[in-house]
């Protein structure tokens, strides 16, 4: 049965979806069969890995909303076993449809159960809020990894997001864990991005992703081109990076690693 794990931090730009796209993808290059749930009605995570609006039929608004069966929302994409539950500006009617159903915060877990057999790993990219969609999310998760960029207000916000999932672990969800802490966007140039290295590591300790995701114009190129970065160039730094980062989630989760065909990741 594969493992669910949200991708969330309640503030804003600090690279949910560029995490969700390029581990997932990156997991799917060491052939694990990977799903990968936008949850946002931007719909950047599905864009980003090449399904767009203009091609798609069903998303996770239908299953959450609409009652479709989950295979029908899901679509192939062009990196080898990773799949995707797209999403479109529809979603955003769904915070208010949401709460007229019955046990509406376990919506999106039915949604994920009729296909977790299927699939090593699961991910939903989350949106940077506290809404019915989020909650719903964290429900169906068995935990919960935090991107957070180095920069100072970074820890105000990983902070309120502790509490809010401590919050969803007494009220509704008490076997969600914290998959782990990953810092992004780090510039080492910077004074400030090596002082709130310093500080996460110091407050969060072994919650805290050994791999550091650096500043990488390949993995600001790879949503123009519609492709996660390890499709767009397999050898960047950026590339290398999700690759060292899927290797350590696999090892923290004591599953097996299997090497790339084509890609070295050291």
């Amino acid at each position: 049965m594969g493992k669910v794990i949200a991708i969330a931090n309640q503030k804003g730009g600090v690279g949910k979806t560029t995490t969700a796209i390029n581990l997932a993808a990156s997991l799917a290059i060491l052939e694990k069969k990977i799903l990968l749930i936008d949850s946002d009605p931007q719909g950047n995570a599905s864009s980003g890995i090449g399904v767009m609006p203009e091609d798609i039929e069903t998303t996770i608004y239908d299953c959450l909303i609409g009652g479709l069966d989950t295979i029908e929302a899901i679509y192939e994409t062009e990196t080898p076993n990773l799949h995707v539950i797209p999403s479109t500006i529809d979603l955003v009617g769904a915070e208010i449809e949401l709460v007229s159903k019955m046990k509406r915060e376990f919506l999106m877990k039915d949604v994920i159960d009729q296909v977790r057999e299927d699939y090593d790993y699961i991910f939903i990219d989350c949106l940077p809020s506290l809404g019915l969609i989020t909650v719903n999310a964290l429900t169906a998760a068995d935990s919960v990894l935090v991107p957070v960029q180095c920069e100072f207000f970074a820890l105000e916000g990983l902070s309120q997001l502790r509490e809010t999932i401590q919050l969803i672990q007494t009220k509704i969800n008490p076997q969600l864990e914290i998959e782990g802490i990953l810092l992004s966007m780090y510039d080492s140039r910077l004074r400030l991005a090596n002082i709130v290295v310093e500080a996460v590591q110091e407050m969060f300790a072994e919650e805290v992703f050994d791999t550091i995701i650096h500043r990488n114009s390949k993995i600001g190129e790879a949503p123009n081109m519609h492709m996660p970065v390890v499709m767009l160039n397999a050898s960047s730094r950026g590339s290398i990076n999700f690759l060292n980062l899927a290797k350590e989630f696999l090892k923290n989760n004591n599953d097996s690693i299997k090497a790339p065909k084509g890609v070295k990741a050291s």
